[in-house]
């Protein structure tokens, strides 16, 4: 029975998208402002709109609509489960274009298995979608994609009726003003359960020094209330101009909007070669050159940030020789310097062996000990019993692949989920056997600032 059973659940996954297909379109345009595009879906695809950046400013794309989704009850089996469906949607591609592919872009929450109640509510565990309107810049060029996954057999009115929308926002996109944001004024701000948080600290130290693990990373969370509903746009506008060294990244579920500016890549896989950063162990910027190069050269002798930093160093170079035939691990770490912040950082590298995927060194390096801890499923265990909140997609990968494997997954940390009127912000840092609630609660100040920033909320307030 069960063998039989297997089978028919094989032969389903084999077979479930053969009745669709695939149609893509592209061309290319004269250049255009990205948040331009995503503002021209506001009103016919607000919910299901999607953005990112690349750190280095080479990538940028845009979604706007569903052609199709992706999610999956699956907890277990979620990262072969996405993959499997998309290769299996990729084989109905009718006419496939050499120049840009069709992107999946979504992402996993932190942890599945937490069932705290949370303010996630429009967010499944697993959400991906590809987007019916599909912007790229590269390399100095703009191409705009049409993407309808149908069942039917008659789609030339539905296309030709998508190519007037898309020339449509392309114009508006390309002639309107840009728009101006103002920050939003907060009227409220919470800050979520601090002293379970930092009851937190305490009882994981213990657990620590018992030997149960090595390190543990517990978050916290801040709330800011506002009078009018918050614009994913604005808030994308401000983030770029607050963070323009970090990866950019929102995505829409409905009436909610998760967007961020991380420095951290998860892992990028470019024919076939991965790299991922290893960024962990952290402290504030000086006010002057001198006092910034103090404080650099603090953190690079701090045998507490060092040996966080190692931990993650360790855990990503073992996937990547899992997964991949050479790694290249630079032995000491060089400093990674954003705006509030300043990072130990750690470039890996690798060529994936045949057979492996982006999605296959994902699941694998999700979460890092940067934002779960060492041993991986102690510290996750640890983390839903103490951690005072559920966080979502906070701490998680997100990011995109593309039909021939390609793509980038970025570490959803200096991130805010917006819900209409309310804004909710995330920070955590690493808990190690000599750290302090203080030391840590000031430290999530300083992970908080990049939000608040954009977000209209004070920088600083330690009561």
């Amino acid at each position: 029975m069960n063998s039989q059973s297997f089978s028919s659940t094989e032969k389903y996954e084999a077979t479930r998208f053969l009745a669709y297909r695939f149609y893509t379109e592209t061309i290319e345009v004269s250049g255009m402002s990205a948040l331009a595009f995503f503002e021209a879906g506001s009103v016919r695809y607000k919910g299901q709109r999607m953005f990112w950046q690349n750190r280095e400013k080479t990538f940028t794309l845009v979604g706007l609509g569903h052609a199709h989704t992706l999610t999956t009850g699956n907890h277990h089996g979620r990262f072969e489960e996405i993959q499997k469906d998309w290769q299996s949607l990729c084989k109905q591609i009718v006419n496939e274009e050499q120049s840009v592919q069709p992107v999946l872009f979504g992402g996993f929450s932190f942890d599945p298995l937490n069932k705290q109640q949370s303010e996630w509510i429009r967010f499944p565990e697993t959400y991906f979608a590809v987007p019916m309107f599909q912007l790229i810049l590269k390399d100095d060029r703009a191409f705009v994609s049409i993407h309808l996954i149908t069942k039917e057999e008659e789609t030339f009115k539905t296309f030709d009726a998508m190519r007037k929308e898309r020339d449509t926002m392309i114009h508006a996109a390309q002639v309107s003003e840009l728009a101006t944001y103002e920050k939003p004024v907060v009227v409220e701000r919470q800050e979520m359960k601090k002293e379970q948080y930092m009851q937190s600290i305490e009882k994981v130290k213990a657990i620590i020094k018992a030997n149960q693990a090595e390190k543990v990373v517990i978050a916290r969370a801040l709330k800011l209330k506002y009078e009018k509903t918050l614009s994913p746009s604005a808030a994308l506008y401000q983030v770029s101009k607050e963070q323009p060294e970090s990866f950019l990244f929102g995505i829409e579920a409905e009436d909610q909007f998760f967007f961020g500016a991380t420095p951290e890549r998860l892992v990028k896989v470019e024919n076939r070669k991965a790299l991922s950063t290893c960024l962990a162990g952290s402290t504030p910027r000086g006010k002057t050159v001198e006092s910034d190069a103090q404080l650099a050269e603090e953190l690079m002798r701090d045998r507490k940030n060092r040996s966080e930093h190692q931990y993650v160093v360790s855990m990503i170079s073992q996937v990547f020789k899992k997964h991949c035939e050479e790694t290249v691990v630079p032995r000491t770490p060089s400093l990674m310097k954003i705006r509030d912040i300043q990072h130990l950082y750690t470039p890996v590298k690798g060529e994936l062996r045949l057979g492996s995927t982006l999605f296959d060194l994902v699941r694998d390096l999700h979460p890092t000990p940067a934002l779960g801890g060492e041993p991986k499923q102690a510290a996750l265990s640890l983390i839903r019993q103490y951690e005072s909140m559920n966080r979502g997609f906070y701490a998680a990968p997100i990011g995109w692949v593309d039909a021939e494997g390609n793509g980038e997954f970025a570490v959803a940390i200096r991130s805010a989920l917006i819900n209409e009127k309310e804004a909710y912000l995330y920070a955590g840092g690493g808990i190690v056997e000599d750290s302090t609630p203080e030391s840590e609660y000031l430290e999530t100040w300083v992970k908080f600032r990049p939000m608040l920033r954009a977000l209209g909320g004070q920088l600083r307030d330690e009561s």
